[in-house]
């Protein structure tokens, strides 16, 4: 009988979804409403909730990370982030919490707000800038300028929290390859401890598609796109922010633990409309709408309406999928601990074939994908779907 995580362990991160905005990007397709004239109050109520009857089934000892993400939850007045922040404290064993992390926009952060933020100990702030170009972000839809990301740093570093990362976007419509090198050299002037960089993936029912499809914007091409990409890496090593996963960055010992949940194809709780789970075998979704997420929870129930049983088989995709977008790569002896196989005799065809490409690299402790190989990943993960015997 192979080894494989049937029960979930009694630490187990948290991702906790703020849903609200006060402007909607028009790139993004996350689960988000505008803010105004939703029932902001009775949502918190809600996900806290939603928590407790969740902690009633699956209790837990420890919860090593948190990330309060969105949407915008900064676009939560103080007082509403005092009360989501409380609650969270009263339902989860913060106390084992190592990495606690809010995610931010320019402009939202105000003073009332980093006094809650860190009355309530939270010690990691993720702040969404995208771009230093006011024009780009304009034309993106963002409601901040580049002076509002220079007046919220100052203002986080004039209240002393110094674990701060920021996103950037790169190949955005009309973005050249000057304006993105200005973009990275004032991102990296702050020396932040984390950088994360995306490229814009055009996503279904955003406006942005729409536009592509009527011919009324146009997107730098693939040439361009994979030079900024290479600048960028190049750009963050000299300055000495190592990229640990293919579109994250960190100095050492400030990756982001939450994140690397993720990748390690770890366990996590997903509290919130939209958010997701993972649970001992189980992924799960909650309702999007919020009303459809308030329903259940006025009733006393759960507001999951997905749950996929995910085979032994299908996590070893996800192993791989996930473990090889860190630049370390796949653990073989991890691998082996979790489904009682190796790595080398699960997958022996795609690895040999890698290797021999120059897509990949093994050593005694990982299988990697190489700098060639990270830069077409999808294709290279497909490799490791495996067929049914």
């Amino acid at each position: 009988m192979n080894k494989i995580i049937q029960t979930p362990p009694k630490n187990i991160s948290a991702y906790i979804h703020i849903p609200f905005c006060e402007h909607i990007c028009y790139y993004c397709d996350f689960n988000k409403v505008f803010l105004e004239g939703q029932p902001v109050d009775e949502y918190i109520e809600a996900l806290l909730k939603e928590m407790k009857l969740t902690l009633a089934n699956q209790p837990i000892s420890a919860c090593d990370t948190i990330y309060i993400g969105g949407g915008t939850p900064t676009s939560l007045n103080a007082k509403q982030l005092d009360r989501l922040l409380s609650g969270i404290h009263d339902v989860l064993p913060t106390q084992t919490t190592k990495e606690f992390t809010i995610e931010a926009n320019p402009g939202d952060l105000t003073q009332d707000k980093l006094d809650v933020i860190k009355n309530h100990k939270l010690n990691r702030l993720s702040m969404g800038v995208q771009t230093f170009d006011d024009r780009l972000l304009k034309k993106i839809g963002r409601k901040h300028s580049a002076q509002d990301v220079y007046d919220t740093l100052e203002l986080i570093k004039k209240n002393q929290l110094t674990n701060v990362s920021i996103d950037l976007i790169y190949a955005l419509p009309g973005q050249s390859i000057e304006s993105f090198r200005d973009t990275l050299t004032k991102a990296l002037a702050f020396d932040l401890p984390h950088y994360s960089l995306y490229s814009l993936i055009l996503e279904n029912k955003t406006m942005f598609m729409n536009w592509i499809r009527q011919g009324r914007m146009v997107l730098p091409n693939q040439e361009l796109e994979t030079q900024m990409f290479e600048e960028a890496i190049e750009a963050m090593e000299q300055s000495g922010h190592h990229q640990y996963e293919i579109s994250n960055f960190a100095k050492r010992g400030l990756k982001s633990q939450h994140n690397l949940i993720y990748w390690n194809n770890e366990q996590y709780f997903g509290f919130g409309a939209g958010a997701s789970g993972y649970l001992g075998n189980e992924r799960y979704k909650n309702y999007g709408p919020i009303q459809h997420y308030l329903k259940p929870l006025r009733e006393g129930r759960l507001p999951i309406y997905e749950t996929e049983r995910i085979s032994e088989k299908n996590q070893m995709e996800e192993e791989m999928f996930l473990g090889l977008r860190k630049i370390e790569g796949v653990h073989l002896e991890k691998f082996k601990q979790r489904f009682g196989q190796d790595l080398t005799n699960v997958y022996e065809k795609p690895l040999s074939e890698l290797i021999a490409q120059g897509l990949a690299e093994m050593d005694e402790t990982y299988f990697r994908l190489t700098k060639k190989g990270l830069f077409i990943g999808n294709e290279v993960f497909e490799k490791f779907l495996l067929t049914d015997e």
